[in-house]
């Protein structure tokens, strides 16, 4: 049995298992002060716990990241505890973790570009039942601000030739910038053919704003649009709201570098949970009437809702200047292509 094997055994025994706040916080602990020689097995069992979150117990979101962000930073999350509920982690369908572990196999392999693995994790959500949905959409109520924003009506569509409207410094003129300059889509998803309207209160209302959101939060809050920020403001938008799509893909990214060598596993600890950190000690971001401040400057907003920008550890495009990189620092080039770039741009599917 290889290595790799004996990481996925030891997965397959742990993830369907609840650890406590305190068994999380030593293993960030641990990893955190090993470094760049963190064990294998500890940056597993912690992949193992990001994944039973996001897959069998969604409600233990924020308790396993905010001991996760305590072990790994030493300090604790500046916001309320949000308590799980009291019941046993949703049965595993038949057929989840085969499919998962395929997703972190091609992923591996370099077989995934950005649009697949969007594709593919998003397809996860067949073996989600109605019970497990329901749970989802009831733990998501557990976050500031989501039961006040679901009961507001379905946004409409967003125009380009809106935006295009907006002053140059404005909001809305970046937005539009940002999407017509790197031929973004302004909703990632067509939210009729991922039948969004079907999922119930406030999945809906959530699903569909961050479709039409996702970049807006990168502009305010102060995220770029790189493969390290796509990391990070995966962890910020979950920590606001316990959006699942970015659990589930937090997860895969944890297992990934679980399985490969150790080298990049301090930057996206440190990337995940400062951004954790960043949103759950944020305003509800998804309160704001995006719609009716188009002609502000960002800056504006920010001092209007509170918002400080997120404070990065690394250059936010790190990822991206590796590439460049020769000699020396080859293999571990190679590790962060691995770790990151396979599963991230997820959120940025071009156009044709």
């Amino acid at each position: 049995m290889t290595s790799g094997d004996k990481l996925k055994s030891r997965f397959l025994r742990r993830v369907e298992k609840p650890v406590s706040r305190e068994e999380l916080k030593r293993l960030a602990r641990s990893c955190k002060s090993a470094g760049k020689r963190a064990a294998p097995e500890d940056r597993m069992d912690i992949a193992a716990a990001l994944a039973h979150a996001a897959f069998l117990a969604p409600d233990r979101t924020a308790e396993t990241y905010d001991a996760v962000s305590e072990g790994w930073t030493g300090n604790a999350v500046k916001a309320a505890r949000i308590e799980p509920f009291d019941r046993a982690p949703e049965p595993v369908p038949p057929g989840l973790w085969d499919e998962y572990w395929g997703i972190v196999e091609d992923g591996l392999a370099g077989k995934l570009d950005a649009l697949a693995i969007t594709q593919r994790t998003a397809a996860l959500g067949k073996y989600f039942s109605d019970e497990a949905t329901a749970r989802v959409a009831e733990m998501a109520h557990l976050f500031e601000g989501v039961s006040q924003a679901a009961e507001r009506d379905m946004p409409d569509l967003i125009s380009l030739s809106t935006l295009a409207a907006c002053p140059q410094g404005s909001l809305g003129r970046e937005f539009h910038d940002l999407i017509v300059d790197n031929k973004f889509d302004l909703e990632v998803l067509d939210r009729t053919e991922i039948s969004i309207h079907a999922l119930p209160q406030p999945l809906d209302y959530l699903n569909t704003r961050m479709l039409q959101a996702h970049d807006l939060w990168h502009i305010t809050a102060g995220y770029e649009t790189t493969a390290l920020h796509e990391i990070a403001i995966s962890a910020f938008q979950m920590a606001q709201f316990g959006h699942n799509y970015s659990a589930q893909f937090l997860s895969i990214t944890a297992v990934i570098s679980a399985l490969s060598p150790p080298r990049g596993y301090p930057i996206l600890m440190d990337t995940v949970t400062s951004a954790w950190i960043h949103g759950r000690e944020a305003p509800s971001m998804i309160l704001i009437p995006w719609e009716e401040v188009w002609d502000q400057p960002v800056e504006t907003i920010r001092q209007t809702y509170g918002i400080r920008p997120y404070e990065r550890q690394y250059p936010a495009d790190l990822i991206e200047q590796s590439r460049m990189l020769t000699g020396g620092l080859g293999m571990f080039t190679a590790v962060l292509h691995r770790v990151f770039t396979a599963v991230t741009g997820s959120l940025h599917p071009r156009r044709a």
